[in-house]
């Protein structure tokens, strides 16, 4: 059996279950590094009144941390909302710059459904983190925007024909869970 060093993209609009399936498949595996880019985000001062600013910040970081532990034969999970092709292929080019494979995944409800998930989110993590991002959201038009944001996943999906989507409905997380292990062990 040949193992592959994988940089595994978790994509999907905010509050679809990104982060949660990312952190229970690291618990699982060993090795794996869950590279959270919002969690990076709250490390750097002025995260909160300066959040794209801090992004643009973080983000070479996030790259510099994916190759350094791709490097290392490790496997990266990435839970990341990315709705331009140029980011995500910064990401697949640092997979492979270093022997891995860049594996995309998509996760999706309904554009109603996600909306309203969004809306929900918050139960667990940071609070003043959910409560920083629903600020943003409101600021930047709330539910239309959310709206906006997962019309801009869907194109991504017609432009990457390699991306998996993976149906992700809300309290069914083994299910997703399940679908996201069987396609890496594939």
């Amino acid at each position: 059996m040949v193992f592959v060093v994988r940089l595994v993209h978790v994509n999907g609009p905010p509050g679809i279950g990104k982060s949660t399936l990312a952190r229970r498949y690291v618990d699982e595996h060993v090795g794996v590094l869950n590279l959270d880019i919002d969690l990076l985000r709250g490390l750097i001062g002025g995260w909160r009144e300066r959040f794209a600013e801090v992004g643009e910040i973080v983000r070479p970081l996030a790259l510099g941390m994916a190759a350094e532990h791709l490097r290392g034969g490790r496997d990266v999970v990435l839970p990341q909302y990315l709705a331009r092709s140029a980011e995500i292929e910064r990401f697949e080019a640092v997979a492979q710059e270093n022997g891995a494979e860049f594996v995309e995944v998509m996760l999706l409800d309904t554009r109603q459904r996600s909306v309203e998930r969004f809306a929900r989110r918050g139960g667990d993590g940071d609070p003043v983190w959910h409560a920083q991002v629903k600020e943003i959201v409101r600021r930047e038009g709330g539910e239309d925007f959310l709206a906006g944001a997962y019309d801009q996943l869907t194109e991504i999906i017609r432009h990457r024909p390699a991306i998996t989507v993976l149906t992700s409905e809300e309290g069914a997380v083994e299910r997703t869970f399940g679908e996201l292990v069987s396609l890496l062990r594939s």
